[in-house]
């Protein structure tokens, strides 16, 4: 029986398989687990066009098995989509450093949805994909706070903590925290 391949290239050997380069094939399925778990790499954008990563069987060096991407270049004919297999299931750092043309940088599955940074829009995202769709799991980080779950918001300064009434956190107009009640 052949040897079987994870969604993103680990080598997966059958019982009495391979016999003698064991050791090699190990050593290699490590170097691509280090570089799943915390690799860094560019990627070029392409252009007005479609841009597909793929894993590599057996190698490293696949931008989709690597934890944090920079994607580069300058979009200067149209839109660039960048896509990942439907049945992946992975996640990553994405800096999108194009350069702030008046195109968009969409990360997506071949036939999902995705997400884009609009045009002239830099940065970084937290993305993953649950094998249909890559979605930004930072999307609502740092959202304001909205009342319920024991948060009651008065105005735009005060906030207080019902969970606890003895305990009053207060903005200032200077953003410091003063909590008063002790």
């Amino acid at each position: 029986m052949a040897s079987n391949y994870t969604n993103l290239g680990v080598q997966l050997m059958t019982t009495g398989e391979k016999a003698g380069t064991w050791g090699t094939l190990t050593n290699t399925n490590w170097n691509i687990i280090e570089q799943i778990s915390g690799g860094y790499t560019t990627q070029a954008l392409t252009d007005g066009g479609t841009l597909t990563l793929a894993k590599n069987d057996g190698t490293i060096g696949a931008t989709l098995a690597t934890r944090i991407i920079k994607l580069t270049g300058t979009l200067s004919v149209g839109n660039s989509i960048i896509t990942v297999p439907d049945s992946i299931e992975n996640w990553w750092i994405v800096n999108n450093a194009e350069g702030g043309s008046t195109y968009t940088v969409t990360f997506k599955t071949v036939s999902g949805t995705g997400v884009e940074w609009a045009a002239g829009v830099t940065g970084t995202k937290l993305l993953y994909t649950d094998g249909t769709n890559v979605i930004d799991a930072g999307a609502g980080f740092g959202n304001t706070i909205a009342a319920g779950n024991g948060v009651a918001v008065a105005g735009t300064t005060t906030v207080t903590v019902s969970a606890n009434p003895v305990m009053t956190p207060y903005i200032s107009s200077t953003g410091k925290v003063l909590v008063m009640g002790f």
